[in-house]
């Protein structure tokens, strides 16, 4: 019976008057992730987007399914719950509660001998003939009438075990059973977009989510060393990338071979130096790569003292090879905080697949760390017109998008 499903946000009922932007941001982004789902209207109501069939129908359970998994990737989402929705009646609510609340009583019983539950009525129509406090009481006579078994099923409205909400507004009432969590923060898109640096490891695609959530299209650019690296390096890449793509609108990956420019400092500059050299020359591809996907800043999954590259000496002077804005979302964590979010956002799996990558290739035994900015720059000047390789290596670099395929 359920034909609706009510969705509530958080972060954008805080804004002002720029919030019907985030609003219109987030109703768009939902259509995207239930495009597999026909028919569907998405409205907006009170401060609340409603999900419901076009024909009025309830939805089938295939839908129901898809609508559970996909809104739990709709960023600006605090909560959603499948609802049964009819006429602001009492009739009404004791039949929604009859037919949809057994699944959740019968769950609950084959776990434990005695079941607590509680109710909770809202009603926002004031002309309604019942206040929430009776509709509770009328409701909970249903559910013993119903779902009773001698005395193991008792109220308890500090910890239940099944809570039936019941909500009458003055055009509809709705039930509801379960309150599923939303990823929460801002919609994609309602903050311009970004270009990650996106390894094989744990951490990026950790900052990538994080600037997701905080409203960022997130494209991404990943270096492989080709013919030193072998092909599951690019391929185990597109896989996270693929991942990460389920909370947005597919963005863009660029497959950069960085085997020409890392071949040069190898043979040219300070072997201790190779780290940090390397990174100057990733950022100064991804700043080229900007314009490609209107990408506004750059984003790592760098944090302070984790490796050599990454002391503040080292990241400072990796900075002053570009002109952009560096976000660094993790920089105050330690590892097992990425780990943490790794695993909810499901890429640890993905990422704890071991195959070598462009950061192990020629990598020094000893690298500095505290390389300074002048010293960077001096063993730049020994490579002549790396600037050339590097528009090279852009000019020839492969894009990939989920579901789209290689294109140039």
């Amino acid at each position: 019976m359920y034909n609706a499903v009510i969705c509530r946000y958080h972060e954008i009922a805080t804004k002002g008057n720029n919030r019907y932007l985030f609003e219109n941001q987030l109703v768009e982004n939902m259509r995207y992730l239930l495009r597999d789902v026909d028919g569907l209207k998405i409205a907006k109501v009170r401060g609340r987007i409603w999900v419901s069939r076009k024909d009025k129908q309830d939805f089938s359970d295939g839908e129901l399914a898809v609508l559970r998994d996909r809104l739990g990737f709709a960023f600006g989402l605090e909560s959603f719950s499948p609802v049964v929705l009819g006429a602001p009646d009492m009739e009404f609510l004791r039949t929604a509660v009859r037919n949809c609340a057994g699944a959740f009583f019968d769950e609950a019983f084959a776990k434990r001998e005695r079941v607590a539950f509680a109710i909770r009525a809202r009603r926002s129509d004031k002309s309604f003939g019942m206040t929430s406090k009776e509709i509770e009481i009328d409701i909970a006579e249903v559910v013993n009438e119903h779902f009773g078994r001698g005395d193991g099923l008792y109220v308890n409205l500090d910890r239940p075990e099944v809570t039936v909400f019941c909500e009458v507004r003055d055009e509809f009432a709705f039930v509801y059973f379960e309150t599923l969590r939303g990823p929460g923060g801002l919609p994609v898109g309602s903050n311009p977009p970004v270009l990650a640096l996106l390894s094989g490891g744990i951490d990026s695609p950790v900052a990538c989510n994080m600037l997701m959530k905080r409203g960022c299209r997130v494209h991404f650019v990943t270096f492989h060393s080709d013919p030193y690296t072998p092909p599951e390096s690019s391929e185990k890449v597109k896989r996270i990338a693929d991942s990460l793509n389920r909370w947005q609108r597919p963005g863009r990956l660029f497959l950069c071979n960085l085997a020409e420019i890392q071949k040069a400092i190898r043979d040219i500059c300070n072997p201790r130096y190779r780290t940090v050299l390397y990174r100057r020359m990733m950022f100064r591809i991804a700043e080229k790569l900007l314009e490609r996907c209107g990408a506004k800043a750059i984003i790592t999954g760098e944090s302070v003292g984790q490796v050599a590259s990454q002391t503040i000496t080292n990241l400072s002077t990796i900075n002053s090879a570009i002109q952009t804005l560096v976000l660094r979302p993790l920089i105050g964590m330690d590892k097992s905080e990425a780990i943490d979010i790794a695993r909810r956002i499901d890429t640890f799996e993905l990422s704890s697949w071991q195959v070598p990558d462009s950061c192990t290739v020629f990598a020094p035994d000893q690298p500095a760390t505290s390389v300074p900015q002048d010293r960077a720059e001096r063993e730049e000047e020994l490579l002549g017109d790396y600037e050339a390789v590097l528009d090279r290596i852009v000019e020839e670099c492969e894009m990939y998008v989920s579901g789209g395929g290689e294109q140039r």
